[in-house]
């Protein structure tokens, strides 16, 4: 399988793309501000042909590019029912002052076509089988995304800390409850490749996280 990714030029949001090898269709994760000339040079690199749009969650850092993304390449985008509304719009998920930076009201419209996900679901696209884990906390509609020996986090999971929760649809006591539930049960040896910053392993972050140290897992899930 071939995995590749690179930081956004705001936030450092970091932005994937999936294929099973070079030539193959791919799934884009998480396309968000400015990456577009970017991920085309990976998609020309790699001969890649996007089938979909994956969204951990609809923060504006994560789906900026999704529309002109899917749009141009007639894919569908996938997301949450519950942060569906920050694709149309992203004000929704934003603090105050977020807002005010980005002007008020931003302009922006969701893809033509979304799809909307639900827990335990099971994708089988561009010859990748991917399983959804819904994981609130972050934003009501936070997910996780597993392919065979990869998951990518978002933001629920980083190296060595987790995701906000100090922003609407945010909620610390389910973000607890998510990382006990949906990621301590996941097997030591899989690789998180997380919304911001590097990538890291279930078995690191059970070590050494200080947000896990004191939560007890659920029955394990494998891969």
């Amino acid at each position: 399988m071939l995995v590749t990714g690179f930081p956004a030029e705001a936030f450092g949001t970091n932005c994937y793309v999936v294929a099973a090898g070079p030539g193959e269709q791919c799934l884009i994760v998480d396309p968000g501000i400015g990456v577009l000339d970017r991920l085309d040079e990976v998609l020309a690199e790699h001969r890649l042909h996007p089938a979909a749009v994956l969204l951990t969650h609809g923060h504006l850092d994560h789906t900026f590019s999704v529309a002109p993304v899917c749009g141009a390449r007639g894919v569908t985008a996938y997301v949450h029912p519950a942060d569906r509304e920050m694709l149309a719009d992203p004000a929704k998920g934003l603090s105050v002052d977020l807002t005010q930076l980005f002007g008020g009201r931003l302009q922006y419209t969701e893809p033509d076509d979304v799809a909307e996900l639900t827990d335990g679901a099971v994708l089988s696209i561009a010859g990748i089988e991917i399983i959804v884990d819904h994981a609130p906390g972050h934003t009501g509609g936070s997910v996780l995304f597993r392919v065979p020996g990869v998951c990518f986090s978002g933001d629920v999971l980083f190296k060595g800390s987790i995701g906000r929760t100090d922003l609407p649809g945010g909620d610390t006591a389910t973000m607890m409850a998510s990382l006990r539930d949906k990621i301590l049960p996941l097997d030591d040896e899989l690789v998180v490749l997380p919304g911001h910053g590097p990538q890291t392993t279930i078995g690191q972050e059970r070590a050494s996280n200080p947000y896990l140290r004191d939560l007890t897992a659920a029955p394990g899930r494998g891969f």
